[in-house]
């Protein structure tokens, strides 16, 4: 401390706060001013809200780098870890007077600002999101903060996932919606996964020419009246008795979640639940396709309507991602990089239109040219800006490869832009989820001491005293040990050292943790 300095270090003075220490004798608060005489001055020193403390400053060193700020700028969060006296506690030093947190100083700033800004939020645009999120959460600025954020970020926000009322539906949905829950949910589960991969491999077969047997009769123009396939051909076929099996374990599955649904509105709202009912229609429009066809129907249309239902059998695979944390984390990761991906797409068509039309131009001297038109010339354009090329079509005047080698070039720049951000993304989400398989549980153990502590206080101080003095502890009980109020020690022992030490951390006076 230099000499003439008005702040005095209080950390190691002992100063008589009793109410009754004189009725004209200054009190001095741990800013170092002196305030009014008698009772009511001492009342106002030990307020840590009070108006002459709100104007006090506040020492923060993280990790060695040193910050001050004002008590009424983290007292506009007081939910928060440095919004609330007692939870910033417990990272005091009581030699230097100061908060020391041992975190990420880029991140503090951002920090910092948000308590200064009044609730702003920014992320250094070097540090990763998962790093940054870890820093909110140790500074507990609050779920809502954190939710703003995501929003901010891009992130679609997450719906909570109620559980049913009853005790039989509640078993019955964990059973088919988490297959983590239980080994029965394990077992239904692979399953489940079985019936999808056989459902996918006998899709792929009957595409095979071997058993393109419609396909075949309808060549050969033969129909249901001149004997080419009855029902009960169609009941025999291998395929189909395979495609049956799996239809029905998918309606089951599909009809036991809907049961057990707690909201049959928001069973609807998932894409999943929306898959696994697409997957099940094809079978049934292509059972009445056939049994339609056998009483004499258009063979040509018929095999146009299989062939359309057909395809969308294709997307039963999606129902993978079920039973697959992976795509989970991608199609995340393609939810909350829709605008990035929109973008991407902008980018691609303005690029089109204008290459496009360029090639066109330059190649319409030459003959030869295999650009006739600008709609003919969007296939080139696409190939070559996502550096595909095929070759089918290729330019040939000095002008056309320079348009060729502007628009690849172009391509490369586009495509490369947005993949940071998705990659930041499937990082976050990748990250989160292996968070929360290896999450650690903790309990806290209570103990009488503070308990009866707690109660003895809110006995003692009346309001609004009890909530200003609701830090200090009984000077006698403890045997004088030090608490800080602002960056400074009351009582001249430090932490740990009082008279009677009953153990564990007297100083943080909180519960201890116990590891389960």
């Amino acid at each position: 401390m230099r000499q003439g300095d008005k702040e005095t270090d209080l950390g190691m003075e002992e100063m008589d706060l009793r109410p009754g220490a004189g009725d004209n004798t200054p009190t001095r608060h741990w800013g170092g001013a002196e305030t009014c005489e008698g009772q009511k001055s001492w009342r106002s020193g030990c307020a840590w809200r009070g108006g002459c403390v709100a104007s006090e400053r506040l020492a923060i060193n993280v990790s060695g780098m040193r910050y001050e700020t004002h008590l009424r700028t983290l007292a506009q969060f007081p939910d928060s870890l440095l919004g609330d006296p007692h939870r910033r506690l417990r990272y005091f030093d009581p030699m230097r007077n100061e908060l020391f947190l041992d975190r990420s100083r880029v991140c503090f700033d951002s920090i910092l600002y948000f308590y200064q800004s009044g609730g702003r939020l920014r992320r250094p645009p070097h540090i990763p999101l998962d790093v940054f999120m870890e820093e909110l959460r140790f500074y507990e600025l609050g779920e809502d903060v954190i939710t703003r954020f995501r929003e901010d970020e891009g992130f679609v926000k997450e719906e909570p996932r109620p559980l049913p009322s009853g005790a039989l539906q509640r078993h019955l949905w964990m059973l088919f919606e988490h297959p983590e829950s239980s080994s029965g949910a394990r077992i239904i589960a692979v399953i489940s996964i079985m019936v999808i991969i056989v459902s996918i491999v006998i899709f792929c077969l009957e595409t095979m020419p071997e058993f393109k047997k419609e396909e075949r009769e309808v060549h050969h123009g033969s129909n249901s009246s001149s004997g080419g396939h009855t029902a009960s051909d169609l009941f025999l076929d291998p395929f189909f008795m395979v495609e049956t099996i799996c239809i029905c374990w998918f309606s089951f599955e599909l009809f036991m979640r809907f049961t057990c649904a707690p909201s049959k509105i928001h069973f609807f709202k998932d894409v999943m639940n929306v898959i696994d009912f697409v997957a099940i229609i094809p079978y049934f429009v292509t059972l009445g396709t056939e049994l339609a066809d056998t009483k004499g129907g258009s063979p040509t249309a018929t095999l146009a309507v299989i062939r359309v239902i057909r395809l969308v059998r294709v997307f039963r695979i999606f129902k993978l991602s079920r039973h697959s944390k992976g795509l989970q984390i991608l199609g995340q990761t393609l939810r909350a990089s829709l605008r990035e991906l929109a973008l991407l797409i902008f980018f691609l068509f303005i690029g089109v239109i204008l290459f496009s039309s360029a090639v066109y131009f330059a190649e319409a001297d030459n003959k030869e040219s295999m650009f006739t038109s600008i709609p003919e010339s969007f296939w080139w354009a696409v190939v070559s800006m996502t550096t595909v090329g095929y070759g089918d079509m290729y330019p040939v005047t000095v002008g056309g490869k320079l348009v060729g080698s502007m628009c690849a070039i172009a391509g490369v720049l586009t495509i490369s832009l947005p993949v940071p951000v998705i990659v930041s993304n499937f990082s976050y989400f990748y990250h989160r989820e292996m968070e929360n398989e290896d999450t650690t549980e903790y309990v806290h153990v209570s103990t009488d001491i503070w308990q009866a502590d707690e109660g003895e206080q809110e006995e003692q101080w009346p309001e609004p005293e009890k909530q200003a003095n609701q830090l200090l502890y009984e000077k006698g009980r403890y045997g004088g040990i030090c608490v800080p109020l602002n960056g400074m020690i009351l009582g001249g022992l430090c932490a740990g050292q009082g008279e009677g030490h009953l153990g564990g951390n007297m100083y943080l006076k909180e519960p201890l943790v116990t590891q389960v």
